[in-house]
């Protein structure tokens, strides 16, 4: 049995990488929530700004709690790093798919995801006490 958890296991040991990992799977299920709130409701696709805040916000939290787990100390530095990458390529993919040009609105979110990002890695590395 050991030899096939060895196979099939996948640990990733850069906690800023597994945060990121773990903070799109969050993104990824908050997004289907509001596509799921948006079909149910009559709510318009410009109402939901406030929402995708919200997910991204949470998702950064997540992400930099678990690499604040994963690092054991300095969380506050790789849940930053964490939140940073996170921004970044929610920036990058803003203006490669969509080709959309840097907005206030861009800056307060990739605000949002730092300091998210640093509380969650804040709080992570006191989990594993």
């Amino acid at each position: 049995m050991e030899p096939i958890r060895r196979i099939f296991s996948l640990r990733i040991n850069s906690p800023v990488l597994s945060g990121l990992l773990y903070a799109f799977m969050w993104m990824l299920l908050g997004a289907f929530a509001l596509s799921l709130l948006l079909w149910a409701s009559n709510l318009s696709e410009d109402d939901l700004s406030f929402y995708t805040f919200l997910v991204h916000g949470a998702a950064a939290l997540f992400g930099g709690l678990v690499s604040g787990k994963r690092s054991g100390s300095k969380g506050w530095y790789y849940g930053f790093l964490t939140g940073l990458f996170y921004g970044l390529i929610l920036l990058l993919i803003g203006f490669l798919a969509l080709d959309s040009s840097l907005t206030l609105g861009d800056a307060a979110l990739t605000a949002a995801v730092l300091v998210s990002g640093s509380l969650g890695g804040m709080f992570g590395v006191n989990l594993r006490k």
